[in-house]
């Protein structure tokens, strides 16, 4: 098996929504089908977002504009994988990132320190297990270190705290790649990868 990865532009967004039309959201439930939209934009709240269908079209427009920032997983022509990967700075500045990632510090200020959040992973269910979610970490952390960042920061849920791991990422994956934990909370973990090109 040979997965691509490629990084998300606006031609891949029919590729983008598709993927996730047909792939069970973390709870199994499609009505919850996020695409990804409510942790990506300022104007977030400003969007009705109240259906899956209208999720769906808010990224399809998203992705054509270069709103929703990450990596696809392909295994020939069909998309197994999705890791959405942004810089920190700018999901500081959507008020629903903050509200549910609210044990996440929000520190990052500094001009002098660029760090690249990694917020959730969607692996299509018959290709779990299979390395495509260790395969887009490692293309994020080296197209973070040519681009300049100086860290990749993710945030694995605990297992007690939300149903399934998979949607943050999961702790084991993150100690092999060599993040290390920067804060701990009843909800998660923050982890941290220091970049060097």
């Amino acid at each position: 098996m040979s997965i691509e990865i490629r990084k998300l532009t606006p031609d891949l967004a029919e590729d983008y929504v598709h993927f996730f039309d047909i792939t069970p959201h973390d709870d199994n439930v499609d009505e919850h089908k996020c695409y990804c939209v409510c942790w990506c934009n300022e104007d977030y709240m400003s969007i009705d977002l109240s259906t899956a269908e209208k999720r769906r079209e808010c990224a399809f427009q998203y992705v054509k504009d270069n709103n929703i920032q990450g990596y696809l997983a392909y295994n020939g022509d069909m998309v197994v994988g999705w890791c959405n990967a942004n810089t920190k700075s700018d999901c500081l500045k959507c008020a629903s990132w903050q509200r549910f990632m609210s044990y996440v510090p929000l520190e990052e200020a500094k001009e002098d320190i660029k760090v690249k959040s990694i917020f959730c992973f969607m692996i299509a269910p018959d290709m779990k297990r299979q390395g495509v979610a260790t395969q887009l970490l490692e293309r994020v952390c080296k197209e973070a270190a040519q681009d300049g960042f100086d860290f990749v920061e993710v945030y694995p849920y605990k297992e007690s705290s939300y149903q399934s791991s998979d949607f943050g990422g999961h702790f084991e994956m993150y100690k092999k790649a060599g993040f290390y934990v920067t804060k701990e909370t009843e909800q998660g973990l923050v982890m941290r990868k220091q970049l060097s090109v």
